[in-house]
């Protein structure tokens, strides 16, 4: 299982160098076997191919680690040890990654980047990764003239300012005070994006004792799932970093005061903006049951002045500044497939235009997209002002709703968004149907990671890669030994038991 798991992973490794985009100038492009298999479409579609499987044998060790974890060498297993064991696949899984390119999106060599934009003091927040190379610069494939720091940043960032907050940046701005090499700066950012996997490894477990869960169980679905192993740790994305310190966040806010979980709220935010939105369940559970609408908005006010004056004090404090609110709008400006609101105004704006209605250009389109922005916001006050208060189980319910409809309803959707979900959804106890409906999602956005947006049109790898996951997914799921893996896994579990390694006031369901 652990072995199975670490081979797949090597598996991605070794494709991800066919088929990911590299700085033209890396020296690792001169290596003969892998020079001629990027020359060559059939070189480049054998790699996707591996890429595949590595994330197929990948699923397969995680449902057996899951179904390991859930029912136990004996019936007594004590439920920390399957914590541990999770752990330990979680650090070797992850260690053939570490030195992976970034692999399904070229997002880690924009933050490579505007980290070194940040170092050379040009703010990152009003130019885009292109004012780092000369006038005559061009980021055509194999253009090896400007500098390497942008050889391999897509062309459609190349002016772009950053939306991230200060964290991320600022982290950056600090590795690339000590190199400039664009693959060594992209290694400390996976290093960034591996340090919200350790908090979601230290606070899921504590979680799930608040949800009733399994805490192994839990830290299986979260942890070291096909989501997070592909688009998490070989992605490499913020996002990563952002879900991390939201659980701990909430962790925080129970054993350590609301305040300083608001701190973590606002550190999380400062990662990116929708890390914030644990503010609600931070509000929930640190009020007494029973809370007035009074107490509520008081509280509300509170939380909300602590996190945003943490986010606004790292820009002052680091230096980096707080433009990125001027760049929120970035990622609107490309349309993605995930994003319901987005096809809804997609759709109404061809209507219109077949119609003859006399309307501009995406008008329908930004008209939805801020009706879901409004739709979302709406839901994360109704749910701080309207849930019950006082209680564990009821803010990890909100977090993981708020978190939802922001997802369902963002402008723009990848599948690195719906990293902000596992953690919150996993540690509650769900029924039999959902907990199948999460593992097989998972699965689901780790293979399909390689086919995201990054592709750019690549037909033939679109092809393939769709048939090579249209094969994988019946023998993950639909198998007799699968559903029988599926089944064990989503059983209904006993009363949950407060085992060494975390303490009785963890397990309350009230806040001391």
């Amino acid at each position: 299982m652990i072995a199975r798991g670490t081979i797949g992973s090597l598996l991605v490794l070794l494709g991800g160098l066919v088929t990911a985009t590299l700085p033209a100038s890396t020296p690792v492009l001169r290596l003969g076997p892998l020079e001629a298999l990027r020359a060559h479409e059939i070189g480049r579609m054998a790699g996707l191919v591996v890429v595949l499987v590595g994330l197929g044998l990948l699923a397969n060790a995680w449902l057996r680690l899951c179904r390991t974890v859930a029912v136990g060498d004996r019936e007594t297993a004590d439920p920390a040890e399957g914590v541990a064991l999770v752990r330990f696949a979680a650090v070797v899984w992850s260690v053939p990654l570490l030195l992976a390119p970034p692999l399904f999106s070229r997002d880690g060599w924009s933050y490579a980047a505007q980290g070194m934009l940040a170092e050379v003091g040009l703010s990152p927040y009003l130019v885009g990764p292109g004012a780092l190379a000369p006038a005559t610069f061009l980021p055509l494939p194999g253009w090896v003239t400007g500098p390497p720091i942008v050889q391999a940043v897509d062309p459609m960032w190349w002016d772009t300012a950053t939306p991230y907050g200060p964290v991320p940046v600022f982290l950056g701005a600090i590795v690339a005070g000590v190199t400039g090499n664009p693959w060594i700066l992209v290694i400390a950012h996976r290093g960034f994006a591996l340090a919200g996997l350790v908090l979601l490894a230290w606070a899921v477990p504590r979680l799930a004792h608040w949800g009733g869960a399994n805490p192994a169980v839990a830290t299986a679905l979260v942890v070291v799932s096909p989501l997070m192993m592909a688009n998490g740790v070989a992605g490499l994305h913020n996002d990563l970093l952002m879900v991390g310190l939201m659980a701990a966040a909430l962790v925080v806010a129970v054993e350590r005061g609301w305040a300083w979980g608001a701190v973590l709220a606002g550190l999380a935010a400062g990662v990116k903006v929708p890390g914030g939105l644990v503010c609600v369940g931070i509000v929930l559970v640190s009020l007494p049951v029973g809370a007035s609408l009074v107490a509520r908005l008081r509280r509300l006010g509170a939380v909300a002045a602590v996190s945003l004056g943490t986010l606004l004090g790292l820009g002052v404090v680091t230096g980096v500044g707080n433009g990125w609110l001027r760049a929120l709008t970035v990622p609107g400006e490309v349309n993605t497939p995930l994003s319901a609101t987005t096809l809804v105004g997609g759709v109404l704006d061809w209507i219109a235009l077949h119609l003859g209605v006399d309307t501009a250009p995406a008008f329908f389109r930004d008209l939805v997209r801020a009706l879901g922005l409004l739709a979302a916001a709406g839901i994360g006050g109704w749910v701080a002002l309207r849930w019950r208060t006082g209680s564990r189980r009821t803010a990890l319910a909100a977090v993981a709703a708020t978190g939802a409809a922001f997802v369902l309803l963002s402008p723009v959707v990848h599948l690195w968004y719906f990293l902000m979900l596992p953690p919150f959804l996993a540690a509650q106890r769900l029924p039999r149907h959902a907990t199948g409906a999460l593992v097989a999602v998972s699965v689901l956005l780790g293979l399909v990671a390689p086919l995201d947006s990054s592709l750019h049109g690549a037909y033939y790898a679109i092809v393939i890669g769709c048939m090579t996951v249209a094969l994988l997914l019946p023998v993950l799921l639909l198998t007799p030994p699968a559903r029988e893996r599926l089944a064990r896994i989503v059983a209904p579990l006993a009363p949950p038991l407060v085992t060494k390694g975390y303490s009785a006031k963890t397990s309350a369901t009230t806040p001391g």
